[in-house]
């Protein structure tokens, strides 16, 4: 006999089950939207799943605070420990991998087997950035050839705040694979979470604030892309822009270009022919290339003495 039917047969009250409150994550905090606002979040089939928080600009605002806050910090730290960090929340995401199959299966509609095999692909992701925090670079720099008595060395360095959009219909795997380079490479970030299917994306906040992630290193919104995006393309302590989640709009990517070539922040849009974003194909090898886009070059110049 279950539980259940004896409950039933001793007259015991039916247990309701616990509705899950999602928050934004900002600051290493869970704070709702300022506004007070939430919009109705639908899998699939169009079925209620919860309500998400409604970010206002204010919102964004808050977020880009604590991200340059936090820059110092991490863009100091080593790069093995860097990696350290990022391999933690993949042991995270592993320890919860259940709970992100279901989550990731409704929102987009999948097969709880393809669900289960983006859960994996996320994972594996984390653990291949967390590898190249120490091997960047060694691309991405080195001793430069020069006709004269000097040395002449290039080193990687982060550019700063990067305001990154989701793609809209990979909930995890395609947030992890656009927030991970940004992370390897030392800079800190304001997400915004797929305006369809945020709530995989806002679980795993709760996966960063319960890891070794510092607190405003990554800040997660969620909300209506455009209103969004266009504070923080316009915000001049953002210094660069993935436009991932608005490639779907065209002329939104117009305006979120033009606001940012106001303050020179750089843009990094997706590959030619890859669509909106959502067409990439995020469980092939990533290659380096989103991993330089947020990256500047230091170059010193010292003279040889001889």
């Amino acid at each position: 006999m279950s539980e259940q039917t004896a409950q039933r047969r001793v007259g015991a009250p039916r247990r309701l089950g616990v509705l899950k409150t999602y928050k934004l994550f900002v600051g290493g905090k869970f704070p709702r939207s300022e506004s007070g606002r939430v919009y109705e979040v639908v899998d699939a089939k169009g079925e209620w799943l919860a309500n998400a928080p409604l970010s206002s600009r204010k919102d964004a605002r808050d977020a880009v605070a604590a991200a340059r806050k936090a820059f110092p910090g991490w863009s100091g730290a080593t790069a093995y420990n860097r990696g350290q960090v990022l391999f933690r929340v993949a042991e995270m995401v592993e320890g919860r991998r259940a709970q992100f199959t279901s989550e990731v299966a409704a929102a987009e509609g999948l097969s709880a087997a393809r669900a289960s095999a983006q859960v994996d692909a996320a994972i594996d992701r984390i653990v291949w950035y967390a590898g190249w925090t120490d091997k960047i670079a060694q691309i991405a720099g080195g001793p430069n050839p020069v006709a004269g008595p000097f040395l002449n060395v290039s080193t990687p360095e982060p550019t700063g705040v990067v305001a990154v959009l989701a793609p809209q219909r990979s909930s995890l795997l395609g947030l992890i694979s656009v927030l991970g380079p940004v992370l390897a490479g030392g800079g800190t970030a304001v997400l915004v979470a797929s305006e369809r299917a945020p709530l995989p994306a806002l679980s795993f906040a709760e996966v960063l604030a319960t890891s070794d992630v510092p607190g405003g290193v990554v800040n997660l919104l969620s909300g209506r892309t455009a209103e969004l995006a266009a504070p923080l393309a316009a915000h001049r302590d953002v210094d660069a822009l993935d436009l991932t989640g608005a490639c779907g709009d065209p002329e939104l990517v117009r305006e979120l270009e033009v606001a940012a070539a106001e303050n020179l922040k750089r843009v990094h849009r997706p590959r030619a022919g890859a669509g909106n974003g959502d067409a990439e194909d995020w469980a092939a090898d990533p290659g380096t290339g989103r991993l330089l886009a947020f990256l500047e070059t230091k170059t010193v110049w010292h003279p040889r003495g001889d």
